[in-house]
């Protein structure tokens, strides 16, 4: 097994299209902390909130710091970091399909069952590398623009963590994001075995999640009997991290349905990849 991981490792990142997410974050997220530099984040420190905790709370450090910035790039998990990280699994199985070395493969010793669990390991990889990169670049990028200090949390009141609460809390946010992210990581496995074309299982993965959202964010009380049985329901787990005491029932919960979503599209996609015939 450790072989053919070590074969997929290779396979996945000598492929151009692993680096897409990594070079968009890289431009993307500096690009984000340059532009809040630039404005000075005056539409932020304008706020009544903060306004109010700089007159009346002695803050180690700015309160507009590069922990303050960090966790507002975190929003960004909902919008664009599912698009880079359907990018590898959506394209693991489906892209040897259209190309036709999926055949070639079958061909060799290992089972299908272990063919397709190295595949799995890798997409699982590849997500947490990709949020591990995102997590340690928008630190380093904060510290060299705007500096550490503590992190103001302005959510359901004012909550101020210290630094070394705070990069505890990051390092709790980002664990709990990449579980969210292997669900979306998952469904586009699961697409990838289904089809043989590359672009179908990102772009099917890509609409499936937006309705889903859209379902979610919904105040239409029709929805209110679906919602508990979407996935995307539970993904802003990551959030609960910033919470004061941590509500760890309720990660507990949300992660451990996000992560029964995981077993079931990755289980689904192992089912069909062995009884699939492989025409091409």
């Amino acid at each position: 097994m450790w072989t053919l991981v070590k074969i997929e490792w290779i396979k996945t990142f000598r492929r151009w299209r692993t680096y897409i997410g990594f070079a968009t974050i890289g431009f993307f997220l500096p690009l984000f902390f340059i532009a809040m530099k630039l404005s000075g984040g005056e539409f932020v420190l304008n706020s009544p909130a903060l306004k109010a905790i700089q007159e009346n709370f002695i803050v180690i450090g700015h309160v507009f710091n590069g922990m303050f910035v960090s966790r507002m790039l975190m929003n960004t998990l909902f919008v664009h970091i599912p698009l880079l990280v359907v990018l590898v699994p959506g394209d693991s199985v489906a892209g040897e399909s259209a190309s036709g070395t999926i055949r070639t493969i079958l061909t060799r010793p290992p089972s299908r069952l272990e063919i397709i669990i190295s595949k799995i390991i890798l997409s699982l990889v590849y997500t947490a590398l990709l949020l591990i990169f995102m997590a340690l670049l928008s630190l380093i990028v904060g510290y060299f623009l705007f500096g550490l200090g503590d992190l103001v949390v302005l959510k359901d009141g004012i909550l101020i963590f210290t630094l070394r609460e705070a990069l505890l809390r990051f390092a709790l946010a980002y664990a709990l994001a990449i579980v969210a992210m292997s669900v979306i990581a998952s469904l586009a496995f699961l697409f990838s075995v289904l089809v043989s074309n590359a672009i179908g299982p990102i772009i099917g993965s890509i609409v499936v999640l937006i309705i889903f959202l859209i379902i979610t964010a919904s105040p239409i009380p029709a929805f209110e009997t679906v919602r508990p049985y979407l996935f995307t329901t539970y993904t802003d787990v990551w959030e609960k991290a910033f919470a004061d005491p941590i509500p760890w029932a309720a990660i507990g919960k949300y992660a451990g349905v996000l992560a029964l979503y995981s077993i079931g599209f990755f289980g689904l996609s192992a089912l069909i990849f062995q009884r699939k015939d492989i025409l091409s």
